[in-house]
């Protein structure tokens, strides 16, 4: 495929190019990276990715990273990153988020960017800590509070301290829950494991899976150029290179109830800490910094499914995005070498395998004559993903970017396509190419 097309208007856009990517290991929450802020560990990555590219110095056309979970002092969080890295501090930068589609939303913004012409070079990426989690105070105690930061007068503000009750002190802390639901996601996904008969042994088989290619791929190096140690860590902190599924099947559940629960905490994602960058550019911009062309970032495709009023499960988004992405671009599953789908929970990934394999569903929700299809799960993670890797929401598409680049790159030559669900019912795909 040539390294330029035309528009819907007749014309030219370019290819973004991914060059390479950097991260941090993937530590377990409350775990090294406790005391670790989103601006530490992105800040790392990103001046990772700096030393290795030999960047220091160099304006780039942007940055856009984000994060979940950010305090009130990270509103402008990839500026400020930015501003302590060795860029030169004239990039310009910005934040995105839309929870676990981050990393992989930033990632587009920069590569439209660059396919239009308006820039020729970015970094696009994400950070999250659920070990410094922002902590709020109730709505009472806030509007005492900010009363009190209205008030003139001595005598009103000692008043209004007269108001704070004991109940009020009590602080809010973030839950991984739906707020339109009250459901954790392990609760919406436990559902629609139930719903779609998803077993406990391919559950466990999938986990055990992906524990052992991470390891494999650590051990022949194949990250050496894609992570930067981090606090102690040189390794993704959740990896367990001897998992096996007669160990994980020892493991009570934690989702779901009764006899039907199978979610267990070896097959679901941890709560993680981390971060991660690619770094994409122009073949223009590549070939002036000497630097090789990994894949292409071809197309991507956004979906929302309506999980609260609807018969979709949470995480059922990238089940109806891929078919469209692949339609558009006029082909199957078996035009594809790599498939890389985040493991949010090995029950998510199973569900969707089961969708596009099902003949009614393919009928009455895809609108196709039958079943999408079914892909070589040889060609799955192959490289390990989330369940052994961990899950730092927005640092998971910057991971998945770069590992899937590089493997591309390794086989010379082929596509690889990632699919990656996230909270609010959404979810986002792409493809790579080299």
């Amino acid at each position: 495929m040539a390294n330029d097309r035309k528009n819907a208007d007749g014309g030219r856009t370019r290819r973004a190019a991914v060059l390479g990517g950097n991260r941090i290991p993937f530590a377990r929450s409350n775990g090294p990276y406790a005391h670790a802020s989103n601006q530490d560990m992105l800040t790392t990555a990103l001046d990772g990715l700096v030393a290795r590219f030999n960047l220091q110095g160099e304006r780039l056309g942007e940055v856009v990273a984000g994060a979940v979970l950010k305090h009130s002092r990270d509103f402008n969080l990839t500026r400020e990153c930015l501003l302590g890295s060795a860029l030169d501090h004239r990039t310009a930068s910005y934040d995105v988020q839309q929870a676990c589609d981050t990393g992989i939303q930033a990632a587009i913004a920069v590569a439209n960017k660059i396919a239009l012409g308006q820039i020729e070079s970015g970094i696009a990426g994400g950070v999250d800590t659920t070990s410094d989690a922002p902590i709020a105070v109730n709505d009472d105690l806030r509007e005492v509070l900010l009363d009190f930061n209205r008030e003139k007068s001595a005598t009103g503000r000692l008043k209004l301290l007269g108001r704070i009750r004991p109940g009020q002190l009590v602080p809010e802390i973030p839950r991984n829950a739906e707020p339109r639901t009250g459901l954790s996601m392990g609760e919406h996904q436990a559902i629609t494991t139930r719903e779609w008969g998803i077993t406990r042994e391919a559950q466990d088989e999938l986990a055990a899976a992906s524990h052992r290619n991470l390891a494999a791929a650590y051990d022949r190096g194949f990250f050496d150029d894609l992570v930067t140690p981090y606090l102690g860590l040189d390794r993704d902190q959740n990896l367990r290179p001897d998992s096996d599924p007669e160990k994980l099947a020892k493991l009570k559940p934690v989702f779901g109830k009764g006899e039907d629960a199978t979610m267990t905490a070896g097959n679901s994602t941890p709560l993680s800490d981390g971060a991660a960058a690619v770094l994409l550019a122009s073949d223009e911009w590549a070939e002036q910094h000497s630097l090789p062309v990994l894949a292409y970032i071809v197309d991507a495709e956004t979906e929302a499914v309506d999980y609260v009023h609807g018969d979709d499960g949470l995480l059922m988004a990238p089940v109806y995005a891929v078919p469209r992405l692949l339609a558009r671009n006029g082909l199957t599953f078996d035009d594809f070498d790599f498939f890389e789908i985040h493991e949010a929970f090995a029950s998510q990934v199973l569900t969707t395998l089961a969708a596009w394999e099902d003949p009614a569903f393919g009928k009455e929700r895809l609108g196709l004559d039958g079943a999408f299809g079914t892909l070589d799960r040889s060609r799955l993670n192959v490289n390990g993903s989330s369940l052994a890797a961990g899950h730092p929401f927005a640092a998971t598409g910057g991971r998945i970017i770069a590992t899937l680049a590089k493997m591309l790159a390794e086989k010379g030559s082929g596509r690889g396509l990632i699919s990656i669900c996230a909270a609010g019912g959404q979810g986002v795909v792409a493809i790579l190419e080299r």
